[in-house]
């Protein structure tokens, strides 16, 4: 089946470009395209997709709010980030409204295809400069942070692969398990860590 993406950028030209990109692609579909998030608030959960490709700087409402919103009212949506500049701030302001990737717009558009499938499939795409950034601010402990002990050693690998930014399929093939298990993992893991994302997961499991 074709993976249903709605683009949300004011840039006119960048819209355009990735809605050509879309359309011409095989294993995607284009579901709309919105100039700002006032916009793509409307008519988002009217026909909802799999994966939506958020501006971060919209006017009005920036991207995040936006993801903020979204991710409230459909939170099977994937929502891959793009923005112009590697900004940390942006970055992690992103992922705590509950986006699951974060590239730059001069990605080539291979990659783009590939990170919303990735996505899609429950990874989190993002350049390495920037999976660096999250690592190396997650990698403080924080004082008071829970420890990991109640988990199995089989929830611990599957959280380090996890935060390796690996989709539960590859999780699945690197640990030697079925998919219904990577399942299992997830849930026990959320609920033994008290989260609700992959992301506060990963960040529990690198402050340790």
């Amino acid at each position: 089946m074709q993976i249903k993406v709605a683009i949300v950028d004011d840039d006119e030209g960048i819209r355009t470009s990735l809605a050509t990109l879309i359309r011409r692609a095989a294993a995607v579909k284009l579901t709309g395209d919105y100039p700002d998030a006032e916009t793509a608030l409307i008519e988002i959960p009217r026909n909802p997709p799999d994966v939506v490709l958020m501006d971060i700087n919209l006017p009005g409402i920036k991207g995040p709010e936006c993801v903020h919103q979204l991710k409230t009212q459909l939170p099977a949506v994937q929502f891959l980030m793009l923005t112009v500049y590697e900004d940390s701030d942006s970055l992690f302001n992103s992922l705590k409204a509950g986006a699951s990737g974060y590239l730059l717009k001069r990605t080539a558009s291979a990659r783009l295809l590939e990170a919303i499938r990735d996505v899609h499939a429950g990874g989190s795409p993002m350049t390495p400069q920037l999976a660096r950034r999250v690592v190396q601010f997650f990698s403080k402990p924080a004082a008071g942070e829970s420890s990991l002990a109640r988990l199995t050693p089989g929830e611990k690998e599957f959280l380090d692969q996890l935060a390796h930014g690996y989709a539960y399929k590859e999780i699945a093939n690197r640990m030697k398990i079925s998919i219904d298990t990577v399942r299992s993992y997830v849930r026990t893991v959320y609920e033994k860590l008290h989260v609700h994302s992959r992301t506060e997961a990963v960040v529990k499991y690198l402050r340790g």
